[in-house]
């Protein structure tokens, strides 16, 4: 049987003990890439993808959110959204604003500086996105959102 390029690639000697198992390592390898790749970028801009994606979230909102919504709608879990929102707040990304009805809540608020800071990603952004998958057509962008949402929904029910 013919070797794969993943195989190749890790110098594996013997084949994958699965097709199961040389999907799940090719997905984990490509986003190990792009997660380097993103996080060269944000880093000259002095942010994490996890600040970043933070700022997205509150942009995208439109008005200030609490940070445990926040929390839930991250693409990655975060454990520790409160160190991520200090650093956010020390650089003046955001603030906090305590709720006037129920004190215990507090609102996350993007400032005009973390504005400025997105508005200034959003073409490095959108390149790098074409830059690493733009080789793909329409379609095969399509299938492989799709294949990918197929797989997360059976971890998700598996994980309730």
């Amino acid at each position: 049987m013919a070797t794969n390029k993943l195989q190749n690639e890790l110098k594996k000697k013997r084949p994958f003990e699965s097709p199961e198992q040389e999907a799940a390592l090719n997905i984990v390898r490509t986003n190990d890439q792009l997660q380097n790749r993103f996080l060269r970028l944000f880093r000259e801009y002095g942010v994490t993808p996890s600040q970043y994606n933070i700022l997205r979230i509150l942009r995208g909102e439109g008005k200030p959110m609490p940070s445990l919504e926040i929390g839930e709608r991250m693409i990655q879990v975060v454990p520790a959204m409160t160190g991520l929102i200090d650093r956010l707040e020390k650089q003046s990304l955001v603030q906090r604003e305590r709720c006037l009805e129920d004190r215990r809540v507090i609102f996350i608020v993007l400032t005009e500086q973390g504005e400025q800071l997105l508005a200034k990603l959003d073409e490095p952004v959108v390149e790098l996105h074409r830059a690493l998958l733009g080789h793909l057509s329409k379609s095969e962008l399509a299938e492989l959102s799709r294949l990918l949402e197929k797989a997360r929904q059976k971890i998700q029910l598996d994980g309730e």
